[in-house]
């Protein structure tokens, strides 16, 4: 019972980290579009999150005529549940219900995120939405197979598949200044993995009105909204867990902070990417980078416990 109830306070305290990282969002934009962005709700619109997602629930529910009314409905809330389920893994100093293949779950439900996507944009019964929705998986599947590299590369280090033995680890040096490389390749493959700016294809408002979300309106679109969001802020948890020293202090949180922050920036920052250059970018550039840094670190150890120990 007592699980559950703390399960359920983080649960909660993430969607509210998760509607002060989209009023952070529109500030930032708005700063850097040289205008104020949201501060008229509440002081300096702090309120303003609370009175969207007010707005949003209680607005009209719409479905197209000829969609597959039960997985239009379902598929806006498997996204969020998704979202929120890959929480559970979070380290926390009374171990909590982390466990030694915290890791394994985590690529698990990342890789069901696809799912959710794809049904979206199948059920709307809109060629837009569908087209966003195929767009979108195969960005997806091309970047998990580099993510998923990536943290065995980071795992093979401490030669465990825990969380908390990467914060051990890196108590007196972080991974960044060794794993530099890897480390920036890791964060671009979450903004591709995320959906996110420069590689927002699902969601190319030019020629695909708004992705596989487009059909959707009040409860549903705020329910993909904050899965998405969601996802951005447990990336960036990661990312400090694995390569920033992921020390469960009030410093933590402001690594995550400031890599939150990365992702505004680079949104209000680059221009959308070229899909086919997207491609090329996770299959003939990463991905034979990433196999050969993972084949050197699977060599070092090898060498280290015949050798040196």
């Amino acid at each position: 019972m007592l699980v559950f109830i703390i399960n359920l306070i983080l649960l909660i305290c993430v969607l509210v980290g998760v509607a002060f990282l989209t009023l952070m969002e529109r500030k930032v934009l708005g700063y850097i579009q040289i205008r104020k962005g949201p501060n008229k709700v509440g002081l300096m619109g702090i309120i303003q999150p609370f009175s969207d997602a007010i707005k949003l629930f209680s607005k009209e529910q719409t479905s197209p005529m000829m969609s597959n009314f039960n997985l239009y409905y379902l598929s806006p809330m498997f996204s969020l549940m998704l979202a929120l389920l890959l929480w559970l893994i979070m380290p926390f100093l009374t171990v909590f219900i982390n466990f030694n293949y915290s890791i394994l779950m985590f690529l698990s439900i990342s890789s069901l995120g696809v799912y959710s996507i794809m049904l979206a944009g199948w059920s709307s019964n809109s060629n837009y939405s569908l087209l966003g929705s195929i767009r979108a998986i195969a960005q997806s599947i091309s970047y998990e197979v580099s993510l998923a590299l990536i943290l065995l590369s980071f795992f093979m280090l401490v030669l465990s598949l825990n969380i908390l033995d990467l914060i051990k680890y890196q108590e007196y040096v972080w991974f960044i200044f060794f794993m530099f490389p890897i480390s920036v390749m890791w964060l671009v493959s979450s903004l591709a993995e995320t959906n996110r700016t420069p590689f927002d294809f699902a969601e190319g408002e030019s020629e695909l009105v708004s992705g596989f979300n487009v059909e959707y309106s009040s409860g549903g679109f705020a329910m993909l909204f904050l899965g998405e969001y969601a996802n951005i802020l447990f990336m960036s948890f990661m990312s400090v867990i694995l390569f920033m020293s992921g020390s469960l202090n009030l410093f933590f949180f402001i690594k995550l902070v400031f890599i939150s922050f990365f992702w505004i920036w680079v949104r209000g920052t680059l221009p959308r990417f070229r899909y086919d250059k997207l491609m090329y970018l996770a299959w003939k550039s990463y991905l034979p980078v990433i196999l050969n840094f993972f084949y050197l670190i699977v060599m070092l150890k090898i060498f280290i416990i015949i050798f040196v120990l």
